[in-house]
């Protein structure tokens, strides 16, 4: 018998006030269970150009103000970038410690206070360096009715992703936002090992 069960579900909406703006909150589900969220801010035609960032869920940096990231700080920009636009989107994937959850992060967080780095922390648990995985993303933005972005990332898997899905770059901005003394090594290796495109210069 063949499944017929959706990949992929939109729940419901409603008004999200924030110290940033009204936007709206909209709920998604996969499958498996597993939730995310999208907030968007304004109105748009189909072939607008639409700012939008894809964000994975961080309890530390987006919620508990970790300055050993840049999580919260990009979130933070990401909104206000959007407001300051007029329009946009945030996909808020639930995908804690790029992949590995919230419990396995803290013990990739006790191996960096050892001296790892952030991949060799995820590696030594037994994870690849990055298990995020974005093909909701697709199903998000044509539920929102957005089709050509303006991606808010320093990350170019994120892009690649995008493009796959058959979702039209238009641009590419840095959001290079957040960098603490706490954070300098993990946005170097991030940039070293992982590929992301974080300016070198802020990182001397």
């Amino acid at each position: 018998m063949t499944d017929n069960t959706p990949q992929f579900e939109y729940v419901s909406a409603a008004k999200l006030p924030t110290r940033f703006g009204e936007f709206r909150i909209h709920g998604f589900v996969e499958a498996s269970g597993q939730e995310h969220v999208a907030l968007t801010y304004g109105d748009w035609q189909a072939d607008e150009a639409v700012p939008i960032r894809i964000h994975s869920e961080c309890l530390t940096g987006d919620s508990l103000f970790s300055t050993r990231c840049d999580c919260g700080f990009q979130l933070e920009r990401a909104l206000q970038n959007i407001v300051e636009h007029g329009k946009g989107v945030l996909l808020y994937l639930r995908q804690e410690g790029r992949g590995i959850g919230l419990l396995n992060k803290i013990k990739a967080y006790q191996l960096q206070d050892t001296g790892m780095d952030t991949v060799e922390a995820n590696l030594h648990l037994g994870f690849d360096a990055d298990l995020r995985e974005y093909s909701i993303c697709g199903f998000m933005l044509d539920t929102l009715n957005v089709k050509n972005v303006i991606l808010m990332t320093n990350n170019p898997r994120k892009a690649k992703a995008l493009e796959d899905l058959g979702v039209n770059i238009i641009e590419r901005k840095p959001i290079d936002h957040g960098l603490t003394e706490q954070n300098k090594g993990y946005l170097k290796t991030k940039t070293e090992k992982l590929g992301h495109l974080f300016d070198p210069h802020l990182l001397k």
